[in-house]
């Protein structure tokens, strides 16, 4: 059936308005289509459609109303009887094959319908796919227009200063004062050694001083002694060996006067005794001037005492060097936080040995930054200072800000144990990643902290 827009039926031939309503009153108001008819007619709330009749339907109307008006122009009987006869069994045998035909244009139009919702039904899915994909365009150009300034990454953790705490020296723990997860300040105790044995050496080392200081102070007055002597002794030489000259010049010349006299007037005694002193003065005089070239090095005898009273010095020094470094074995025996921060991962107990260099815990400080690492095409519009927003994992509802603070002088790769070498084999490019470090400004909760190596996603604002 051909309908307008109105769904009114349409003329098949011009294409315009309705179809003439050819047919008879029922007797009920209602217009009933006669078989050459193509019409709608409504009951209520039920619509009704009459197809157009066939070819041999429509040949037999034809003749029918072609006899029909022959015999009103005969208006014999014969004609009338053909009328009311033939006519009226024609007309008959006509309606019941219009009215077969009604009932197949009726199943024909029930089909129809059917198409036509079967084809708005397959209709709507490709309607709901385009309204998708245009609210799915939408909202790209939306986030594009409202990210275009900004770079985030997920590839971002949370760092810190984490200590490893170990103690310096052994021995059995007597003392422990923190527990996991223990809030500490500077300087507080957090586990003690047992220290006797360090307060032995301790002792022993300050008898080991007080001897060398000793010795130090003798080794002074040593000095102070020769400084003194060395000069007297020099001088005393020298009187000695100018007595000794003396002597000799008397014995020579009294050797002299003994050969000089009368044989008769002097004993060959005499002689001999005369030339005996002379021989013992001669010898007086060069043991005198030996000596006086022994004391003649004043400046360096007194130096080699110097040199005992460095030496001397020396031993102080390493014997308070040992004093202190006892000192210091003892201070080790007491661990001390060196920064505010909490304690983590206590692998120790009173009782336990503890080794020289053995991790006890760690301590964390509760400064902490962000090291997130973008992609090298990030880089483009970073630069140091930019306003950083950050979302924690952990902690949907904490906010935090900061800045960018650095921007590492390489890629993560540059700096691994092995580096990739590009030279050899076949080359697949890989973007690569550059840590940045960002500084949190503020937004941590002071009384949970921030922990170490939480994922985060920061978002970096160009503008």
């Amino acid at each position: 059936m051909l309908v307008n827009n109105d769904g009114k039926p349409m003329n098949p031939a011009n294409g315009e308005g309705t179809a003439p309503a050819l047919g008879r009153s029922d007797g009920a108001g209602v217009s009933t289509p006669s078989p050459s008819s193509w019409a709608d007619w409504d009951f209520p709330g039920v619509r009704y459609s009459v197809h157009l009749q066939t070819a041999e339907a429509r040949d037999r109307d034809v003749t029918r109303r072609e006899g029909d008006q022959q015999a009103k122009k005969n208006g014999g009987k014969d004609s009338k009887g053909y009328d009311e006869g033939d006519g009226k069994k024609d007309g008959d045998q006509d309606r019941k094959k219009d009215d077969g035909d009604s009932k197949e244009g009726g199943k024909k139009d029930e089909d129809d319908k059917g198409d036509g919702n079967g084809g708005k039904k397959r209709r709507w899915p490709i309607i709901i796919l385009i309204i998708v994909v245009v609210l799915a365009v939408i909202g790209g150009v939306v986030y594009w227009f409202l990210t275009r300034d900004q770079e985030s990454t997920d590839d971002a953790y949370t760092e810190g200063n984490a200590a490893m705490i170990a103690p310096k020296v052994s021995g059995y723990v007597v003392e422990r004062r923190v527990d996991d997860n223990t809030f500490v300040r500077a300087g507080d105790l957090m586990l003690r050694i047992d220290p006797r044995d360090y307060i032995a050496a301790r002792d022993q080392s300050a008898a080991q001083l007080g001897v060398a200081q000793a010795q130090l102070d003798s080794a002074q007055v040593q000095l102070d002694l020769a400084r003194a002597t060395f000069p007297a002794r020099l001088r005393q030489a020298e009187a000695q060996r100018q007595q000794a000259q003396a002597q000799q010049q008397k014995a020579e010349a009294d050797l002299k006067r003994q050969r000089s006299v009368d044989p008769r007037a002097t004993t060959q005694q005499d002689i001999d005794a005369a030339v005996a002193n002379a021989r013992v003065a001669t010898a007086t005089t060069g043991q005198q001037a030996a000596n006086v070239e022994v004391n003649r090095p004043v400046p360096l005898n007194i130096a080699s005492v110097e040199a005992q009273v460095k030496q001397a010095e020396a031993q102080v020094t390493q014997a308070r060097a040992q004093l202190d470094q006892a000192n210091l074995n003892l201070s080790y025996t007491e661990l001390r936080a060196p920064w505010d921060g909490r304690v983590t991962r206590r692998n120790v107990d009173v009782g336990t040995y503890a080794q020289a260099g053995q991790q006890v815990f760690y301590l964390v400080s509760p400064q902490t930054w962000v090291v997130a690492n973008f992609k090298e095409t990030q880089l483009d519009r970073m630069q140091v200072g930019q306003q950083v927003q950050i979302k924690v994992d952990a902690y949907p509802d904490m906010k935090l800000r900061g800045h960018v603070d650095s921007i590492q002088q390489g890629s993560g790769a540059r700096f691994t144990t092995f580096p990739t070498e590009n030279a050899t084999g076949n080359y697949v490019k890989i973007v690569r990643r550059v840590p940045v470090k960002i500084v949190i400004d503020d937004g941590v909760d002071q009384d949970k902290g921030l922990p170490l190596g939480l994922s985060v996603e920061p978002t970096v604002m160009f503008k």
